[in-house]
């Protein structure tokens, strides 16, 4: 009796397809690829909020929207000082210039303004009062076309700040980002790019958010940034070939963290003060093939951290011209895997400059021309490299790299007495974590 019915339902559902051909799937592929015409929906279905739902404060004020309609698909829109009501919808090309005195008040509901339009330039406007959906990530602005340029907004009390999704080709450059003022984990993200490519996103001033978030998303710049009290400065996850050149993190949880990604270059980055149970400058999670370069790494828990990474065979991840100094541990291996080229770097001040976890050790990694404070050897012949190697060896600081549990006596004077002890007349042989044949002696890069 089953059969039948199978069959039936099966009937029933090729005669509703659609005959032309269409699949979203396929439809979805062509426009991350820029070659589609049609665009695949990528939103749920929003509720709408009719006015006597948002707040009193911005019940009499004109609605920004109707500016917008009355303003001809090209032209220049200066709306007169004052404070507008939201939401806004823009699809069409459209120069809107605030001059720092327009606001849109959405109301605490839904979000403040949406760009489904090519072409569109939103500069110096005040985007306040979106709502507190995390299911349906209420924002300030949503991105959802190509080639648009939105520069120098102010943008507070709204959960998320920014959102691009399947946006490609935008510049985000010069605004100012604040979450709503509730705790740390429950605040959206300032920025996030969700399947959008060759993106700018350039002097930005991020505060007290959650997280820039780059998923999916390949061949984006992220220049010049500045963030401090949120969580992750820069998360990316399944995003290839992206830049971080020029930023200041600090305060922050975590620095950058690069997850299951490829071919990023982090270069001349200030990554500061990431403290507390979990906080590190830069961390690497099964990554691959990326340039990690002359960066200051200051004050964090954990500086650098790398857990199974680089993950692909045959490939690298470069460490070089970095100064890791005043951390906790300067660079943390999770695991003990080869790949990493660790070349020219200053390890300065760090309580443990290098640590494995687990029993291993990085020997197996490249080392070779970087300055070790600790180094107790000498340069005879002046040429700024030390005579003898140096080598790193873990006498008790070996039983919190092997058993988690005991981090918490690290560094304390207890384990520290017993370490002088085992350095002193040692019970066994102490493990070699690492050895630099031509470490640097002077304080010069190069």
């Amino acid at each position: 009796m089953r059969l039948p019915r199978i069959l039936l339902l099966l009937g029933l559902a090729l005669t509703a397809a659609p005959s032309s051909g269409y699949n979203e799937a396929e439809d979805a592929v062509q426009d991350f690829s820029g070659m589609g015409v049609v665009r695949n929906t990528v939103d749920a279905e929003r509720p709408v909020y009719p006015l006597y739902m948002r707040d009193k404060r911005i019940h009499g004020l004109k609605p920004f929207q109707e500016l917008v309609d009355a303003a001809p698909a090209g032209s220049v829109l200066r709306p007169p000082p004052g404070r507008y009501a939201g939401p806004v919808l823009l699809t069409k090309p459209l120069t809107i210039e605030g001059d720092g005195k327009v606001t849109i008040d959405a109301g605490d509901k839904g979000v403040v303004f949406r760009i489904e339009a090519e072409g569109a330039v939103l500069r110096g406007l005040h985007l306040t009062g979106s709502g507190d959906s995390h299911d349906m990530e209420d924002a300030a602005l949503e991105i959802r076309g190509h080639g648009n340029t939105v520069e120098s907004l102010i943008i507070d009390n709204s959960l998320f700040g920014i959102d691009l999704r399947q946006a490609n080709d935008n510049i985000v450059r010069n605004n100012r980002i604040t979450s709503k003022p509730v705790d740390l984990g429950v605040r959206g993200d300032a920025l996030r790019l969700w399947y959008s490519l060759r993106n700018l996103i350039e002097g930005n001033q991020i505060k007290d958010s959650r997280d820039i978030v780059i998923w999916y998303s390949n061949h984006n710049t992220l220049r010049n940034n500045t963030s401090t009290g949120s969580r992750y400065s820069i998360h990316f996850m399944f995003a290839q070939h992206n830049l971080v050149e020029g930023n200041r993190f600090t305060n922050n949880a975590v620095g950058i963290y690069v997850m299951y990604t490829d071919g990023v270059i982090i270069r001349n980055n200030l990554v500061s003060h990431a403290t507390g149970a979990t906080g590190m400058g830069i961390g690497f999670k099964e990554a691959s093939d990326s340039i990690l370069e002359n960066n200051q790494i200051l004050y964090c828990a954990i500086g650098i951290a790398s857990d199974l990474s680089p993950f692909q065979p045959d490939t690298q991840i470069w460490m070089r011209g970095n100064r890791l100094a005043y951390n906790g541990i300067g660079l943390l291996f999770n695991s003990e895997r080869d790949g990493n080229v660790v070349v020219n770097n200053h390890f300065v001040g760090n309580i443990t400059q290098v640590a494995v976890n687990g029993g291993g050790t990085a020997q197996q990694n490249t080392w070779s021309g970087n300055r070790w404070d600790d180094y107790q050897g000498f340069d005879r012949d002046g040429d700024g490299r030390g005579d003898t190697p140096h080598a790193q060896y873990a006498y008790a600081d070996r039983i919190w790299m092997d058993t988690p549990i005991t981090q918490f006596f690290r560094a304390t004077p207890a384990l520290e007495l017993l370490d002088f002890l085992e350095r002193l007349a040692p019970f066994s042989e102490p493990d070699l974590i690492l050895r630099d044949e031509r470490p640097r002696v002077s304080n010069r890069h190069g």
